[in-house]
């Protein structure tokens, strides 16, 4: 399994021989678009930083909402949640989407806007390796992604929606939550052979969009 970062909340997962793109973006984020052809997209929220089927390459099955979606030994759960403390009165509904394939089980918590209750971990379950957004403004901000990641307790975390040079907009910058960490290691991409490359005790891992 290789993890790229795009940006943003835009990843490319290849397992299984797929490749799957989570929460694609417009152009006007500030990140190149993705050029490559993909076979699954998920999206967490019908925003235009996270929505962007239509500039897609490929026939991609789309992955909206709650719900159980399987292809070629892939298994994504959606998982309803809120883009903010209230419940979606400010700016409306989440999807969170475990991704299960060799073994391996990737949570993406899109524009994940609060902490997700103890029931909502418990049954989401086992988590690998934790794709958690950490800016802020729009988000759940460091403190709360970082008491949140406290609870997940995966093997490896990954921020992700954070301020870089290419965005266009403001967020908070991803020391604020990575400083909460005795160690953290850059990378740019995540690739396991095998369950078993995982580490044996949590690491938070940053990647680069400029390698994607």
């Amino acid at each position: 399994m290789k993890i790229t970062w795009l940006g943003h909340a835009s990843f490319i997962i290849e397992t299984g021989g797929k490749k799957i793109i989570t929460d694609p973006f417009e152009e006007k984020v500030g990140y190149p678009l993705y050029a490559g052809e993909v076979d699954i997209a998920t999206v967490s929220h019908d925003h235009y930083d996270h929505n962007a089927v239509h500039l897609l390459k490929g026939d991609p099955l789309v992955v909206k909402g709650r719900g159980v979606f399987e292809l070629a030994g892939i298994k994504i759960t959606g998982y309803p949640s809120y883009h903010d403390k209230r419940k979606g009165e400010e700016r409306g509904e989440n999807t969170v989407y475990k991704i299960e394939s060799e073994e391996l089980s990737i949570l993406h918590l899109g524009d994940l806007g609060h902490i997700l209750d103890d029931r909502m971990v418990e049954e989401i379950g086992r988590v690998d390796i934790l794709l958690i957004p950490v800016g802020g403004v729009y988000t759940i901000n460091a403190e709360e992604a970082f008491a949140l990641a406290q609870k997940i307790n995966p093997r490896i975390i990954i921020p992700m929606h954070f301020a870089t040079p290419a965005l266009t907009f403001t967020l908070a910058p991803v020391e604020d939550f990575t400083s909460k960490f005795a160690h953290t290691v850059k990378k740019p991409y995540l690739y396991l052979e095998r369950k078993e490359d995982l580490p044996g005790e949590t690491e938070v891992i940053v990647l680069d969009y400029t390698n994607s």
